[in-house]
């Protein structure tokens, strides 16, 4: 008899096969059964109302955990997100129904890091479009900018945003920060409309806001820095894309790079389709160093708040 069902939906975790991810040992060693999702696709609703009755433990990705999953999850004591984000969840659901959330702060910090550095050179030396033009058979060059010349605003200062700062400092640009949450930091801070209008590079990562409404608006939009880069890894709520679409056909922006979307695979809009857009499908943590961090990270979360009881 096994001590109870642990669900694992993760997409990185059901592709590779929970039978050939090490860092899931410590659950099965424990004596709990492991129960997948649709190898390497994020579960519907109807998916995880089939699999989530009866499961004691869930190893969560980013898949939506609505109030009506919940109310069928009988007998769950733990959800452990293999990240920090818990907006896909209905917190208040989960407090009803006595759901213990877990996050693995800070796990994929390195790799949001990094792709948010890439984005953001690939976007100053206009490597995406040069590349395609060169395969369309033009030869077109733009004068790109380096990071020394180049002030960058760090929106979120929480471990993702920190380790950013730190990388782009280390490559010598001007690092300023935004955080209504952050009293002290190595990171000069600054209201958010004045670092608009400095910053050559401004990169998010930040939760959204409790109502929703967009952070990057047309309004905030009319405050930054013409021929600026747009970087957002964080959450897609966090900008209105019609106004991201519009200073990007005035010249405002100069470039805007996304790596988040609220549907996975998006639609292609036409501001996905604009030439100065880069975009990836959620690479930032998806890195082999970050899903080892995250895993191990979220199944020690779960077995201590399992074997808390």
């Amino acid at each position: 008899m096994t001590a109870g069902r642990v669900l694992v939906t993760p997409r990185s975790l059901t592709e590779a096969g929970l039978e050939t991810v090490p860092e899931l040992a410590p659950v099965r060693e424990r004596g709990y059964e492991l129960v997948g999702a649709p190898p390497g696709r994020m579960p519907t609703e109807d998916q995880l109302l089939e699999v989530v009755p009866g499961c004691v433990g869930w190893l969560a990705g980013v898949e939506r955990i609505s109030e009506r999953v919940l109310g069928s999850a009988t007998g769950l004591r733990v959800i452990s997100r293999n990240g920090s984000g818990t907006d896909a969840i209905d917190m208040a659901a989960a407090a009803r129904a006595g759901v213990r959330v877990e996050r693995a702060v800070g796990s994929n910090a390195q790799g949001v890091a990094e792709l948010a550095l890439a984005l953001s050179l690939s976007a100053l030396r206009s490597v995406p479009w040069s590349a395609a033009a060169l395969v369309a058979g033009r030869w077109e060059r733009t004068p790109g900018a380096e990071l020394p010349d180049c002030t960058v605003g760090i929106v979120g200062l929480g471990a993702i945003g920190r380790r950013t700062a730190q990388a782009f400092s280390a490559l010598g640009s001007r690092v300023v920060g935004f955080d209504p949450f952050v009293a002290a930091t190595d990171v000069p801070l600054m209201d958010l409309d004045d670092l608009l209008e400095v910053c050559d590079v401004i990169s998010l990562h930040c939760p959204p806001a409790a109502d929703g409404a967009p952070m990057i608006d047309a309004a905030r939009l009319s405050h930054v820095a013409r021929g600026a880069v747009l970087v957002n890894t964080a959450r897609s709520a966090l900008v209105d894309d019609d106004a991201v679409l519009a200073a990007l056909e005035a010249g405002t922006l100069g470039a805007y790079a996304v790596d988040a979307f609220d549907v996975e695979p998006p639609e292609i809009t036409a501001l996905l389709r604009h030439p100065r857009v880069i975009s990836t499908p959620h690479l930032g943590g998806y890195t082999h160093a970050s899903i080892r961090r995250s895993t191990t990270q979220a199944v020690e979360n779960l077995i201590h708040a399992l074997d808390q009881g």
